[in-house]
């Protein structure tokens, strides 16, 4: 890299944020369109009561780009001075870009969600199953229903479920009901299940998968889940988790540099750091 005092900062901030590719994946980028004189991006572990303080950093170091992730994409929204349409509705910031000290929030979740998926299908009156009401799951209904697809949200805590459904005007069911899945075309895991510590398993029965299926797993650690192997048995079309990281990674990388992501050197760093468990 060719660090100088024209460098740009961009931060990922997180809590933890340790284990993070975003640094990575951007480096890497910087340096294939050869413009890691400009910009280089690092981590710092912040815990929330101290966002404030690391908003007012990237207005006095004059920080290109703030990029958050848990549990601080809610709380960094309190300091910004502008906020996208979409971040709003979803109530998070992943991404923040200073403007000649103007601080704007943006979301690039959603598209991390919609972007894999549009690849393969039109999500137009497709029926969606979306296992989770969590914040994950919030960006990601806000993608689909922005593409009009038809939305079931299936979660253990109905009460929630049908909340989030309330926001997005789809629909909610309990887990107990996992077995119409049949009747959706894609299936989405917006739960942790099966990631670090809880990767031997899954949160749905393979007996509901098909071949008919679209089955996307957010989890990318492991990259290869319980979820998604026994769907690929099952014959279904399956969209691993750091497809999401990608495709929500090249967004931001425009928003910070103006400058076309390069997407397939952003990809080769995330296979090349995530491994499967044995």
């Amino acid at each position: 890299m060719n660090i100088s005092a024209k460098t740009r900062l961009c931060l990922i901030i997180g809590d933890p944020v340790g284990h993070s590719l975003s640094p990575a994946m951007h480096n890497a980028a910087y340096e294939a369109l050869k413009i890691d004189d400009r910009f280089v991006f690092v981590a710092a572990q912040v815990p929330v009561d101290e966002v404030k303080q690391v908003v007012k950093t990237v207005r006095t170091l004059n920080i290109r780009g703030l990029t958050c992730t848990m549990p601080h994409k809610i709380e960094v929204m309190k300091h910004l001075d502008w906020i996208d349409s979409a971040a709003n509705k979803i109530g998070a910031v992943n991404s923040v870009v200073n403007e000649d000290g103007i601080l704007k929030g943006y979301n690039t979740d959603w598209l991390g969600a919609v972007t894999p998926l549009e690849k393969i299908a039109s999500l137009k009156n497709m029926p969606v199953a979306v296992i989770g009401a969590g914040g994950a799951a919030r960006a990601i209904i806000y993608g689909l229903t922005h593409r009009q697809a038809c939305v079931t949200i299936f979660n253990r805590n109905l009460q929630k479920a049908q909340s989030l459904a309330s926001e997005f005007n789809c629909k909610a069911k309990s887990l107990d009901n996992l077995s119409i899945l049949p009747n959706f075309k894609i299936i989405i895991n917006a739960t942790s299940l099966g990631m670090g510590e809880q990767h031997k398993l899954t949160p749905i029965p393979q007996q509901y998968l098909s071949k008919i299926h679209i089955v996307f797993d957010i989890v990318y650690d492991p990259p290869h889940t319980r979820l998604l192997a026994e769907a690929k048995t099952k014959g279904a079309t399956v969209i691993a988790g750091w497809e999401m990281l990608l495709y929500q990674g090249t967004p931001q990388f425009e928003l910070y540099t103006n400058r076309k992501a390069p997407e397939s050197v952003m990809r080769s760093v995330l296979l090349k750091h995530l491994k499967p468990y044995e």
